[in-house]
């Protein structure tokens, strides 16, 4: 399974997934349909599944005219977000199993962005596409759930395969290591990260997907065990380490 990854909008990914045996592709939140069906006519390709994980505008605003185009292309989204999903057809729950271009995958409920947010992850492939819940360097903002619910959530996908690739739907990165730094100034591995990054997005080159070894190693939202957050956010409860974290960030 290739995977393309279509920059749109601002900062947006739409993930476009692609069998070449069968000609067939599947794609991930389609914030806009024009570069979806472009890269499907270049492959000569059919579209046969629409994976949403959330109910947000930069992710569901193409559904319409993908399903024009391609009528017969099933539309996936969480059970909880149904009438907010547009032409949604399969309402999927935790621990769901499907099967997409071939491909087993899981479906992950992870709330807290919002209340319905399910992530994809792909079994043999180790590959994750989470939305706006796990960001390189970051997570969303909870517009919709709790902090404990977002740690949870953080928890569950953090426990993931260390080298398990992370399909993130914005490019947030270097904006989110240039926080982490602030409240671990002194961890190398983040420093290193974010000398890497800033070179990276200088040149116009994508910094998605990451790994969850990565984000272990230096994603202070997969971190609120350690000591310098602690420190930094006075608080060495996890959840309370968490919204401390998710504050400072929201008025960085």
């Amino acid at each position: 399974m290739e995977i393309c990854r279509l920059p749109v909008r601002r900062d947006n990914y739409i993930f476009l997934l692609y069998d070449a045996q069968s000609r067939r592709a599947a794609v991930v939140d389609p914030a806009d349909a024009p570069p979806v069906l472009t890269q499907l006519s270049q492959w000569q390709a059919e579209l046969t599944d629409i994976l949403i994980t959330h109910h947000h505008g930069d992710h569901i605003g193409g559904i319409s005219e993908l399903k024009h185009v391609f009528p017969a292309a099933r539309v996936y989204g969480g059970a909880g977000d149904r009438g907010r999903i547009p032409e949604q057809e399969v309402f999927l729950e935790d621990g769901d199993r499907l099967t997409v271009l071939r491909q087993p995958a899981e479906v992950l409920f992870v709330p807290g962005h919002t209340s319905a947010h399910i992530a994809y992850w792909f079994t043999k492939t180790a590959d994750l596409f989470c939305g706006d819940t796990l960001f390189a360097g970051g997570c969303g903002r909870l517009f919709e759930g709790t902090p404990a619910q977002m740690l949870q959530s953080l928890d569950r996908l953090r426990n993931l395969p260390p080298e398990t690739q992370v399909w993130c739907a914005h490019e947030y990165t270097l904006s989110n290591l240039t926080f982490a730094l602030t409240v671990e100034p002194t961890n190398p591995a983040l420093l290193e990260r974010y000398t890497s990054v800033q070179r990276c997005r200088e040149q116009g080159i994508p910094t998605i997907p990451t790994t969850i070894a990565q984000e272990l190693a230096t994603n202070p939202f997969c971190r609120w065990e350690q000591p310098s957050l602690h420190q930094a956010t006075g608080y060495d409860e996890p959840v309370r380490v968490f919204a401390k974290l998710r504050g400072m960030k929201d008025v960085f």
